[in-house]
Parts: C-alpha cells; structure tokens; sequence
C-alpha cells in the first residue's frame, strides 16, 4: 500500500481477510495507511485474529488477538488477575519466563513479585530525585542542541534528527540519572539499539542469529549495571544506582540481576520511546506547520503540546497480554492462554473517545490518550519524566534552532513493536 502522489490520501484499508498486523512491511508503510486498517479494525474485527510472526530459531505460536478499541484496551489492563504479564509483555512469541523478566523487567512480571519490585523502585523516585533529574534535563537539551547545530555547520547544514538530536537526548538522561561513565555509554547506545530493533536487519550484524545478538546486547548491558551497582554499595554517590542498591522496604532490596533488568527497562521505556516522540513529533510539526507555528508563540500550551505528540506518535505500538482463565470481555469470549497485543497505536484515534482523532491539535483536552499503558498496574513509572524531557526539548528547539526544516523522508524501523525512526534528514537553514 502507499499514499496516492496526487490527492496525498491513504488509499482505503485493504479487505479484511488480506490485513496481517504480523507482516513487517505492514510497519514500514506510511502513518495513515496503518492507521486506515485500524479504523477498519476497530469498526469491522475489533478482536481480530492473526498468525504469529516467524522468528528463526523459535517454533510458531499460537496466534494473537489484536485488541483496536480503547474501551477493550482498558478493559484487559484493567484487569491484571485475568490477563496477565507474566507470560510476557514485549514479545509475541513465548520465550523463557526468566528471559522475559530479564528484558522486561516489572512490564514481563505478575503481583506479589511485581508489586514489591515496584514498590522499592517507586521509593528511589523521590522527589529530591526527580527534581533534581528534572533540572538536570535542560542542561543535557542545551548542549545536544549546540552540538547538532555544530554538526550542521560542519556539514552544510545538513542533520540527522534520530542521531543529531533525538537520541542523545534521553540516553544522556538515563545514563546521567544511572550515574553511567562517559566510556559506557557508546555501548550503551549499541546494545538499547539492538534490542529495541524489532529484529530490523538493518540494525543487527549478525542478521542469521538475531536472538544471539539481542541476548548479548542484554548481557552487556546488564553486566555494565551489575558491575556499577557493587562499586556504589562500596562507594555511594546521589545517582539512582546508589538509591536501588540501597533502598530496603519490608526487609527487601533488589538484586544486582534486578537492577540490571530494571536498566533495560529504563533504556526501552524511557530512552526509546522519548527518543521516538521528539523525533516523530518534529516530523508532525513539519507536516503541520500551523500548529509548529502556534506552540512556538504560545508556552502555555506546552502540557497539551506533549500529550496530543504522545498520542499521535504511539512511540511503542502494543504490549502483550495472556489470559489466566476462561471468559469474555466486552463480548469477546477467550479462553486460558489466549495471547492479547494491546494495540496502543489504535487505541489512541479511537472515535469513540476523540474527537477527530485524525486530527493533530496541539490544545486537544482532554486527551485521554494510552500511550504511556492503559490502566491497571503496569502504567509507565517514567512517565512525569518523560513529559518533562519532550516538553523541554521542544521549547529549546523552538529558540536555540528555529530555521530547523525537514529535508527527506524518514527511513522507519521495520518493527510492530516500537513506532520509530532509524534515520530522518533534516538541515537547518541558517548553517548552510
């Protein structure tokens, strides 16, 4: 499928029986072509069928339903006893509990375990702590933005918003915030991109062994953790590392192992999906010049700003589900071990909640969008954080590099998964 040249529309949604939600190139298509098969999803198959994804070297699933309605969406996060968790959350395909925990961390976990994990985490997110993450944000903003405006001047003003401005932005955040030593954070950046690749060829070297890679990418993260976790319980410093290791509540610390698991965490849930909201958002804003226009003058619509970029963005497009017992939700009858993708990205141009929801409007309230998680117990514990870190960054890039234009057409990630950019040209006019 691809948008008609001369009339800049999506063609209409293909037959029901051709859509497959489990094909790759379905990913890579065009914004409004996937969304024009959400909007016959969710009008026609609001629980609709589909064969899983082959991965080499795993054997074939059973099948998913595609959740595409907002009020079947928050019905089964509602409900984490009936659909849980801990069969995994951010893979499709059944693979080892323990793997699952290790990349998920408490996204891939059920109570009492994720409910003590989350309680001890929740504790090192003091306020003390969050301010002084949340003052630390517009420095790091400054100074990517300097820097990609030199890497411009060097090159004809010529960028890339993903490497250039998107990317460093919430990695130095995370690894500031971790207390991560500047000689880390190159692989840092390798191994988050590897295991948010969504199996992208691309992006993985060893293209016949894309699990090998994705399982050392993890390791090595999570050896870069465990290791700065003993030296802070020698040397305690004010990071986050310092309040995990530290932090007891009931008796109970967490692991070096679960520390390591909740960095992953941090680097999937809080530096990709910011990294896809800023750069899928300037991209918005460059296709809506109107509203680019409208927050540049008008600061006082920054809160709105950043929840209708989070909505219309969708940085991850589903999370998994299992179901734990026989039964039926909003008409749908399931039975035990049926596997759910709650699909956000639908969920969030739902009808039947928004007004317009094709509409990009950077005053839209309320916006009851689901892009941080629906309701229910896994709903992102980052997410102050992250409104905090987009809002920012586009106040900058409105003052520190106004004469900012898109140059291209963006190269997107051939992954269901994560809604992102792998590339997006861009130059800034006054560094020509």
């Amino acid at each position: 499928m691809a948008v008609d040249a001369a009339s800049g529309l999506a063609p209409a949604a293909p037959d029901l029986d051709d859509i497959d939600l489990s094909d790759r190139d379905f990913w890579v298509e065009p914004p409004e072509v996937r969304h024009a098969v959400f909007d016959r999803l969710r009008a026609e198959r609001p629980f609709a069928f589909f064969a899983e994804p082959e991965v080499p070297g795993m054997p074939m699933g059973p099948g998913y339903w595609a959740v595409t309605r907002h009020a079947d969406l928050d019905a089964i996060s509602s409900q984490p006893q009936v659909f849980c968790s801990g069969k995994g959350a951010v893979s499709i395909q059944d693979i080892p509990a323990d793997l699952h925990e290790f990349y998920g961390s408490m996204i891939s976990m059920d109570d009492p375990r994720h409910a003590r994990i989350r309680r001890i985490v929740s504790k090192t997110f003091t306020p003390r702590m969050l301010e002084r993450v949340v003052d630390s944000v517009r420095g790091i903003v400054e100074e990517v933005l300097a820097e990609a405006r030199r890497t411009a001047e060097a090159n004809g003003g010529s960028l890339d918003v993903v490497a250039d401005i998107a990317a460093p932005i919430p990695l130095r955040v995370i690894c500031d915030m971790m207390g991560v030593p500047a000689e880390d954070r190159a692989q840092v950046l390798a191994a988050s991109n590897i295991i948010l690749s969504g199996g992208d060829p691309e992006l993985i070297e060893d293209q016949e062994e894309p699990l090998t890679a994705l399982f050392q990418a993890g390791i090595d993260l999570a050896g870069i953790m465990e290791r700065l976790a003993a030296e802070r319980l020698e040397n305690p410093t004010d990071d986050l590392t310092t309040a995990l290791v530290t932090t007891e509540v009931d008796g109970e610390r967490l692991t070096h192992q679960e520390i390591g698991s909740f960095f992953i965490l941090l680097l999937v849930a809080g530096n990709e999906t910011t990294r896809n909201a800023i750069s899928q958002g300037i991209l918005a804003l460059s296709e809506h010049p109107e509203q680019r226009a409208r927050w540049m003058s008008d600061p006082s619509i920054d809160k709105t700003a950043v929840e209708e970029i989070v909505r219309w963005t969708s940085p991850i497009t589903w999370m998994r589900r299992t179901a734990t017992q026989d039964g039926e939700v909003n008409g749908h009858r399931f039975a035990a071990g049926d596997k759910f993708l709650l699909f956000y990205a639908a969920a969030n141009r739902d009808p039947a909640l928004f007004a317009d929801p094709q509409v990009f409007d950077l005053t839209r309230d309320p916006n009851p969008h689901v892009g941080f998680g629906g309701h229910g117990p896994h709903f992102c514990l980052g997410a102050h954080l992250a409104r905090r870190e987009i809002a920012v960054t586009f106040r900058q890039l409105f003052d520190q590099l106004p004469d900012l234009e898109v140059a291209g057409e963006p190269a997107r990630l051939r992954s269901s998964f994560v809604n992102g950019l792998k590339r997006f040209p861009a130059r800034l006019t006054g560094a020509a």
